[in-house]
């Protein structure tokens, strides 16, 4: 698998998602008018990639989501055979600023060890 790469900058979140087809999604058993629930990043046009369980939602509702969680997207810009790669996950920025330390089982420890 080519390198992950991880970021909290929304411009770029928006330029990368949008690159693939990716627009920002809720979780619709989660998404209400007063809550946007769980966010993804969909990519409607990918090959079976009809959710019915997605919501479209603006940017806006995706990232102010996105702060009030503590979120990092940890990405892969192209596949092993150079192809532009949709991989994404939504993690919690301690488990991301782990892994860029190279903590390979990062997880959301308290404390100094």
């Amino acid at each position: 698998m080519a390198q992950a790469k991880v970021t909290t900058d929304h411009d770029e979140i928006r330029e990368w998602a949008e690159a693939r087809g990716g627009r920002p999604a809720a979780v619709r058993r989660t998404h209400s008018k007063d809550n946007v629930g769980i966010i993804r990043i969909e990519f409607p046009d990918a090959p079976n990639a009809k959710d019915d369980a997605l919501e479209e939602i603006s940017w806006e509702e995706f990232f102010e989501k996105f702060e009030d969680s503590n979120l990092a997207l940890l990405y892969q810009e192209e596949t092993a055979k150079g192809e532009l790669s949709n991989f994404n996950k939504l993690v919690g920025r301690e488990t991301a600023e782990a892994r860029e330390h190279g903590e390979s089982r990062a997880s959301r420890h308290h404390g100094k060890r």
